[in-house]
């Protein structure tokens, strides 16, 4: 491959005006829709989880879906952004609808463990069919649809790498949601919906970040050598 492919595949340093990458907390707010974003998502949850300790199911249930409601509608009426707010009202709705419907205060929770087990094992599959998740997620979030990492060979290795990376702890972190989910231990399920909910998302969304610009910074090996 040559300086001029691999160039194409670093936005950040084209020389020919191409648009920079976002900076690191341009692209952190966006993908978590800022503070502000954080604490709205997780404000239904610790809704039922308190409602839930200190009261009935039913109640806790309405208490969540309203809240989350009243935070769609404000940001609605703000004219702000409402993706994060609707994914967060369409999970809490679902989860609430099967918990009503059982009567199980657990299965509040179940949607959110089955889609993490599905999205950890998507991760993996597609590293394992050289086709990393994370790097296509990366050509839709960041680089503008752009897809040029696919013919740079040390793009390919970190998204593979990292994509691997994501599944495992996704994996892990919802492996430890349905253990408790199976031994019936609603209210450590709810605390643990919340602490392994954002902390490790934002963990490896830094991680993800730092370690793609970190790469596509670096001068090509041949391009050191003079070759």
């Amino acid at each position: 491959m040559t300086t001029g492919q691999h160039r194409a595949a670093q936005p950040e340093s084209d020389p020919q005006g191409e648009e920079p990458l976002p900076t690191l907390a341009e692209q952190m707010a966006d993908q978590l829709g800022g503070w502000r974003g954080l604490v709205e998502s997780s404000i239904p949850v610790v809704v039922f989880v308190l409602a839930n300790i200190v009261g009935e199911l039913r109640p806790a249930v309405i208490a969540s879906v309203a809240v989350a409601l009243v935070i769609a509608g404000l940001r609605l009426a703000q004219r702000r952004p409402v993706r994060h707010a609707v994914n967060g009202l369409f999970g809490i709705a679902v989860g609430a609808a099967i918990a009503w419907r059982t009567g199980d205060e657990r299965d509040f929770y179940l949607p959110g463990i089955l889609y993490g087990i599905g999205y950890g094992l998507a991760l993996l599959v597609s590293a394992a069919l050289r086709q990393p998740l994370v790097g296509w997620i990366w050509s839709v979030l960041v680089a503008k649809g752009r897809s040029e990492w696919r013919d740079d060979p040390r793009l390919v290795r970190t998204f593979t790498g990292l994509t691997v990376l994501w599944g495992v702890v996704w994996l892990a972190k919802v492996g430890v949601q349905a253990g408790l989910y199976l031994a019936h231990q609603d209210t450590a399920l709810g605390v643990a919906r919340l602490v392994l909910g954002y902390p490790p998302y934002v963990l490896l969304l830094l991680f993800t970040v730092w370690t793609v610009r970190r790469v596509t910074r670096e001068p090509e090996p041949e391009a050191l050598s003079g070759g």
